[in-house]
């Protein structure tokens, strides 16, 4: 690292720390030469490949920006599609690879977007997943319907069957 102020090419490390989300070290370091100190933030590069083959840097700006416009007219905040966007980071981060495509950022998407707004869901993988249909919008909507369902029978304590999990000492002592 060269020292900013007198151009030596050698720098020392005095301190380190992480920043709150551990996605970036901040390095006090001085200069050997001219004994000055000077920050340094590092960040492990991540790239988007794109369809045409192009790369570029991932942005957790365009991740928000792409998922703003399917979430027009819904409740949904600014904080929201920020801490959005960090999910999908990490996740993408959590997979080891210093690129990664565009359609896996896609993919990335759909899951966190959907626990957020189901309407805002269904907005963005119409485009992503390329609907062609009304059926096609029907089919995602099964899904999500017999996914809450499920899930919904696991919160009250019933199996997927409709059983409840509930025994007759259960019962008895209600």
């Amino acid at each position: 690292m060269h020292c900013p102020f007198c151009r030596h090419p050698d720098s020392r490390v005095v301190d380190s720390r992480t920043s709150d989300d551990g996605s970036t070290i901040r390095r006090r370091r001085q200069c050997p030469h001219c004994n000055r100190r000077f920050t340094t933030v590092e960040t492990a590069s991540l790239s988007v490949v794109k369809r045409s083959g192009a790369t570029e840097p991932f942005s957790r700006e365009k991740i928000a920006g792409g998922v703003r416009k399917a979430c027009q007219g819904r409740p949904v905040s600014e904080d929201d599609l920020a801490l959005l966007a960090q999910k999908v980071e990490e996740t993408l981060r959590s997979a080891g690879s210093a690129e990664i495509d565009a359609y896996e950022i896609g993919l990335a998407i759909l899951g966190p977007l959907r626990e957020l707004d189901e309407v805002a869901y269904l907005r963005f993988a119409s485009v992503y997943q390329a609907f062609d249909s009304l059926e096609d919008f029907e089919a995602a909507i099964t899904v999500l319907r017999a996914e809450r369902d499920s899930e919904q029978d696991s919160t009250l304590g019933t199996e997927p069957d409709g059983e409840s999990t509930s025994t007759d000492e259960d019962v008895r002592s209600t």
